[in-house]
C-alpha cells in the first residue's frame, strides 16, 4: 500500500484566502476584488488587514473584470473571486475582450467549481469552466487538488505575468501534499509509480486517485499517478513518459468530460503515442442539488469508478 499523509481535511477556498493573505504582505502591487461573497471566497483576513487594496464590487461580476483589467494598467496585480460559474460563464465577454484578448495580467480566481458545491445545485455548479477558460489564447488554468497546493499556486500566479484562471472548491477535503512546496506552473507531479496503468488526475479526484491506485495494488494492478494542476500549459512530457511504459491511461476531473483535461490528454496521445484511453468525468450533462458525496458518487467521480475505468481501459489493450 502506498501511503500519503492526511493532514487534516481542509477547504481549498481557505489555502486561497491564506495565499492572498500572504501576498498582501509580501507584494504591495497585489490587489483584490471581490462580487459580494468575501466571506465565502475567504477574502476577509485580506481584506481586514489591507482595506484600501480591496475593492467589493458587489453582485456585479462583469464590472469587476473590467476595473481588473483596468487595475493593471498601474501595475496593479488583481485578483478577482467569486463562485467559478460566475467567474466564468457570467463574464466570458468581458474576459476575452478586455483582458486574454489584450494579455492583461489579471488572476481570475473561482471557488465553488463543479458538484461539490452541492445544495446550491445546477444554476450554481459549473462544468465547464475549465474548457471555457482553456479556449482563450494565452490564459493559465490551474486546478489544485488541497489547501496546501492553492495556497502555493496562489502565491506563484503573482509572480507570472498574464492571465490566470485559478479554480477552488468549496468541500472540506484532504490535505496530504507538502505544506512547503514548489508549485511550478505547467508542471505535473507523480505521485505513485507503477507499470500497469496511468492515472492522470486533477482537482478532488487527486485523492480518489490515490484511493484508487491503493485498491488496485491490493489486487496485483500497479499504477502511475499524475496530479495535473495545470491544465493549461500541459505538462505533455510527464504523460508520454508514463503511458510509454503502461501503454493505457484513464482521465480523472470534477468536470464535463467535453473540453476538460481528458480532452486535451486524448489530443496529446492521438499526436504522439496512440494508446487505449478512457475517461472519468460528468458525462455531458449539468449537476443538481443535493450533497456533495452524494453527487460525486452518482456521477461517478469517485475512487471505485476510477477502478472500474482502469480495469476496462487495461483489457482493452490486451
Amino acid at each position: 500500500m502506498i501511503k500519503f499523509i492526511n493532514k487534516g481535511n481542509n477547504d481549498t477556498r481557505s489555502g486561497f484566502g491564506a495565499g492572498l493573505l500572504e501576498l498582501g504582505r509580501t507584494n504591495k502591487n497585489v490587489v483584490a476584488l471581490c462580487a459580494d461573497l468575501t466571506g465565502s471566497l475567504k477574502m476577509n483576513e485580506f481584506k481586514n488587514e489591507f482595506p484600501n487594496r480591496f475593492i467589493q464590487v458587489g453582485i456585479a461580476e462583469a464590472n469587476m473584470m473590467g476595473i481588473a483589467a483596468g487595475l493593471t494598467i498601474g501595475d496593479k496585480i488583481p485578483f478577482t473571486g467569486t463562485f467559478a460559474n460566475f467567474s466564468t460563464g457570467r463574464v466570458y465577454d468581458q474576459i476575452r475582450q478586455s483582458i486574454a484578448y489584450s494579455n492583461k495580467n489579471v488572476k481570475i480566481c473561482a471557488s465553488h467549481a463543479g458538484i461539490t458545491l452541492g445544495e446550491d445545485g445546477a444554476t450554481h455548479q459549473i462544468l465547464e469552466d475549465l474548457g471555457l477558460m482553456k479556449m482563450l489564447p494565452g490564459m493559465t488554468v490551474i486546478n489544485t487538488c488541497d489547501y496546501n497546493q492553492t495556497k502555493a499556486a496562489t502565491i506563484e500566479i503573482a509572480k507570472h505575468f498574464g492571465p490566470v484562471y485559478l479554480r477552488f472548491g468549496r468541500p472540506k477535503v484532504p490535505n496530504f501534499t507538502p505544506e512547503k512546496q514548489n508549485f511550478i506552473i505547467g508542471k505535473g507531479v507523480k505521485l505513485i509509480n507503477g507499470n500497469d496503468v496511468t492515472i492522470v488526475s486533477t482537482g478532488h479526484l487527486v485523492w480518489q486517485s490515490i484511493i484508487a491506485a491503493n485498491e488496485l495494488s491490493n489486487q496485483g494492478v500497479k499504477a502511475d499517478v499524475i496530479n495535473i494542476h495545470t491544465i493549461k500549459p500541459l505538462d505533455k512530457q510527464i504523460i508520454l513518459d508514463s503511458i510509454s511504459k503502461t501503454n493505457c491511461i484513464v482521465s480523472c476531473e470534477e468536470h464535463n468530460i467535453i473540453g476538460g483535461l481528458g480532452e486535451s490528454i486524448s489530443r496529446l496521445i492521438v499526436k504522439n503515442i496512440l494508446c487505449p484511453m478512457e475517461f472519468v468525468g460528468v458525462n455531458d450533462t449539468f449537476g443538481e442539488s443535493g450533497k456533495p458525496e452524494d453527487l460525486m458518487k452518482k456521477y461517478k467521480l469517485d475512487s471505485e469508478n476510477i477502478i472500474k475505468k482502469c480495469k476496462k481501459v487495461i483489457s482493452r489493450k490486451k
